[in-house]
């Protein structure tokens, strides 16, 4: 950690003094070459052993209050406007209370929500690394930090450098950026918010948890250098082919005619400019040559920061924004990029499924060995929610099973133990608030903005329960198990934006939940953590590590799938290891007989054993619970 520390600070020294440095550059200005690796189809071996943690870094932890966010650099992100008497809201807040000044300015909640910022930095993660070793981490994925103005930083200012809110002296930083010239990497230099960062990289490495970022490499925010030089010289702009802009302004007209494609529509998030890209789907196309060029620079520099071939002091890889806009031409090459640089790099694209919520796409053409090692496994959970907490579809055990073998038919085992299974997200509802609400489908109109009826409150001890059957799944199954920061310790909120408050902590005072944003009923809750379920999370943590190739490489036989009483139970074995895994989601209590040899010691309980007679194992079942049988 120490010479690469000196070798930065000498690029900082060089940068300042008007000297040339190479190594902070992360790459030169010219042509950057692909040399393809051994072999680009391995999937890295970390991934498919890993226990993820998604970090949301605007709300994860205020480290560092001097470094908090000022309205001016909010410019350029929605609502995008100002607010008279704008300042960070205090993080144990009353999440539906507006501030002063949002009363202020007369708009509704979830408008001037997207107008909050809590101070969350690199410094708050860094001062709680304790807590997510003891947690069971082993890897985290966090959101995009890139320099931006908006909460979530998908509408970057710039990709090369780490928002200056996240580091401890944002003017300094604002201004070492405005030396560089953004296209040439020979300029760049590292601010103090990159060597913040750089710090985080090498404290993560030393406790064994590797860390991805992630980027949109399909848009841009408005306030992103070659965009604003676009609005200002338009056409005559040397940046005017990086975007999908439909016409640009006539200068001999008063009208604006200026007019461009946007992400989803979206006006402040205009598309990146594809190539050769005939229909949307699977085949070729690209990025533009120069906007490749652009994010090759960018990923090389955070994957070997010093620049020596050597990308141990770097990431270990991303997670990739709206992957399926971006042409499979393009990814393709990108992979062969990324494992020349480190052949152990893990990429993970955001796929979701067409038609939401009731038609699943293929994810198969993006995890073949070419492109991505795993995408965010949302598949996985739509079918488990509805069997363990009788959502719709509502589905019966063999109906479970069904599913869950066609959504995996046709993915080779490798991928599918590399695919990062998530019950939430900065995207979607809590876990507990989307087992609560079972009702309702899983994204359809899982918000109190669009339904009335959407349960905004502590989900109740139901809830919990469901909950823990579902993570005994999560951490036994095919796949690596992923935990959306706060649902460790019992969040709750409904989609986007409500499902993004800040962290819960257990040595700060928070204010009752008892607003709400419409007319949507609700009770009082306290807001504290669940230091019961965290405790809950350990313990799968640490059965999962303790059986690592029974439960990341062992096979997977059901045998029990009773519908009426909603049972279900399956074997994972790996050489002379077997683990038996049972699941009582009906509310009434039951006996199982299960046809299985050997003395087994529950996981979960260790003071509990068990042992077949006769070949079978009968146990008995209360309640939505599930048990973790060792064998002997």
């Amino acid at each position: 950690m120490e010479t690469r520390a000196l070798t930065v600070l000498l690029a900082v020294l060089l940068a300042v003094t008007g000297l040339s440095c190479q190594v902070e550059a992360g790459g030169n200005s010219g042509d950057e070459s692909v040399t393809t690796s051994d072999d680009l189809t391995s999937v890295p071996e970390w991934s498919r052993e890993a226990i993820w943690y998604q970090i949301f870094m605007e709300r994860f932890r205020n480290g560092d209050p001097s470094n908090d966010p000022v309205f001016e650099n909010t410019t350029g992100a929605y609502p995008n406007r100002p607010f008279e008497g704008w300042s960070p809201t205090p993080w144990t807040h009353d999440w539906y209370q507006q501030e002063d000044w949002a009363i202020a300015s007369g708009e509704e909640f979830y408008r001037t929500v997207q107008a909050r910022r809590y101070g969350g930095d690199l410094q708050g993660v860094l001062d709680r690394l304790d807590y997510l070793e003891e947690l069971g981490v082993t890897a985290l994925y966090i959101n995009p930090i890139n320099d931006a103005p908006s909460l979530h930083k998908y509408d970057a200012r710039n990709y090369r450098h780490i928002d200056r809110h996240f580091g401890p002296d944002p003017e300094g930083d604002a201004a070492i950026m405005a030396e560089e010239n953004p296209v040439d990497p020979d300029t760049w230099q590292w601010t103090s918010a990159d060597l913040l960062f750089l710090e985080l990289v090498d404290a993560l490495h030393e406790r064994g948890i590797r860390i991805i970022l992630d980027y949109s490499w399909n848009h841009t925010g408005i306030t992103f250098w070659a965009w604003k030089d676009i609005l200002e010289n338009q056409a005559a702009s040397p940046y005017a082919d990086w975007y999908e802009i439909v016409q640009f302004d006539n200068p001999d007209t008063e009208e604006n005619e200026f007019e461009y494609q946007g992400w989803a529509g979206v006006s402040t998030l205009p598309n990146l400019k594809k190539v050769d890209v005939e229909t949307k789907g699977h085949d070729g196309g690209n990025l533009h040559p120069a906007v490749k060029q652009h994010v090759y620079h960018v990923t090389r520099r955070w994957m070997d920061p010093n620049g020596d071939g050597d990308p141990s002091d770097g990431i270990d890889g991303f997670r990739l924004d709206v992957a399926e806009q971006v042409p499979m031409g393009f990814w393709r090459e990108y992979r062969a990029f990324v494992r020349d640089i480190n052949p152990d790099a893990y990429l993970v694209g955001e796929v979701w499924w067409d038609d939401w919520p009731d038609h699943m796409s293929n994810p198969r053409p993006w995890i073949k060995g070419d492109v991505f090692d795993a995408v965010m496994n949302y598949r996985w959970y739509m079918p488990t929610r509805s069997f363990f907490a009788d959502a719709p579809p509502h589905l019966t055990a063999t109906g479970y099973i069904a599913h869950l073998d066609s959504v995996e038919s046709g993915i080779d085992r490798a991928h599918l133990e590399a695919m990062m299974n998530l019950g939430a997200s900065h995207d979607a509802p809590r876990l507990g608030t989307s087992l609560y609400n079972n009702q309702t489908k899983y994204k359809y109109q899982a918000h109190p903005r669009g339904n009335p009826e959407y349960k905004i409150d502590r989900p109740d001890e139901r809830a919990d329960a469901v909950r823990r059957l579902l993570l005994t799944q999560q951490f036994t199954y095919y796949g690596a198990p992923h935990i959306w920061n706060g649902d460790e310790v019992g969040m709750w909120g409904a989609d986007d934006p409500d499902c993004r408050k800040p962290l819960v902590w257990d040595d700060l005072a928070y204010e009752d939940e008892r607003t709400v944003p419409h007319d949507t009923p609700r009770r009082t809750d306290q807001v504290a953590p669940d230091m019961d379920l965290y405790a809950f999370y350990q313990d799968l943590a640490r059965i999962r590590k303790t059986h690592m190739d029974l439960f990341v490489r062992g096979e997977l036989d059901y045998v029990l799938a009773d519908d009426a009483r909603r049972l279900l139970a399956y074997v994972r074995t790996w050489e002379d290891e077997a683990a038996l895994v049972v699941f009582n989601a009906s509310e009434e209590a039951h006996t199982a007989d299960i046809a299985i040899e050997g003395n087994f010691t529950d996981a979960l309980a260790p003071e509990a054993t068990v042992q077949s007679e006769n070949g079978q194992l009968t146990l008995d079942l209360p309640p939505r619970t599930a048990m973790i049988l060792i064998r002997g």
